[in-house]
């Protein structure tokens, strides 16, 4: 269970830098250069989420149940996935809708966390997808708080139709198969 809480503090703590101690990490890319930066925080990153999957069967068990959610509940997280899928694809492609979300990852994450809550009641779950979402609400307050500059939209429609075609073919994916596969859980069926 240590594995699993050490790596999720962990996790968020790196990708919150940002939010917490901008000024040292700026100090460190102007000493060393972004790219060991980048370096330190995908090691970081990576090193905590292997430990997450490690302790992930022993928080599971340590946690226990906390709540029966309704089925219903499942049924809204595998549509919240949809615009999820298609949020987290825009983030990646210059897109109007990527323009209209402004941190359209930071909005994949929120509506992945909370589809996932409400449709789990396991203590492991409340806690990793609700520590995913008060970090996810943090770092937006944050981003706003620095006035970083908003994405421009393109003047095409092209970028939109290769997020929502990729969003909607990663969704169905992993409906059908790659859900099951990684967490041995099928949202469907």
């Amino acid at each position: 269970m240590i594995a699993f809480f050490g790596g999720l503090i962990i996790f968020l703590g790196i990708h919150s830098v940002r939010i917490f101690a901008s000024e040292p990490r700026q100090r460190f890319i102007a000493a060393y250069g972004e790219g060991p930066w980048k370096g330190v925080y995908s090691l970081v990153a990576i090193v905590s989420f292997v430990a997450m999957i490690y302790g992930y069967p022993a928080a599971k068990a340590g946690l226990g149940f906390v709540w029966a959610p309704p089925v219903w509940t499942r049924h809204l997280a595998v549509v919240l996935m949809l615009p999820a899928l298609i949020a987290l694809v825009a983030a990646y492609v210059p897109s109007k809708l990527k323009a209209k979300l402004k941190h359209p990852m930071l909005v994949a994450i929120k509506i992945w966390a909370l589809g996932h809550l409400l449709a789990n009641g396991l203590g492991v779950h409340l806690v990793l997808f609700g520590s995913f979402l008060a970090w996810a609400v943090m770092d937006r307050i944050s981003v706003k708080r620095r006035g970083e500059p908003n994405p421009l939209a393109p003047s095409g429609w092209t970028g939109d139709i290769i997020v929502v075609v990729v969003g909607t073919v990663a969704w169905v994916v992993l409906l059908l198969w790659a859900h099951q596969w990684l967490f041995g859980i099928a949202p469907i069926g």
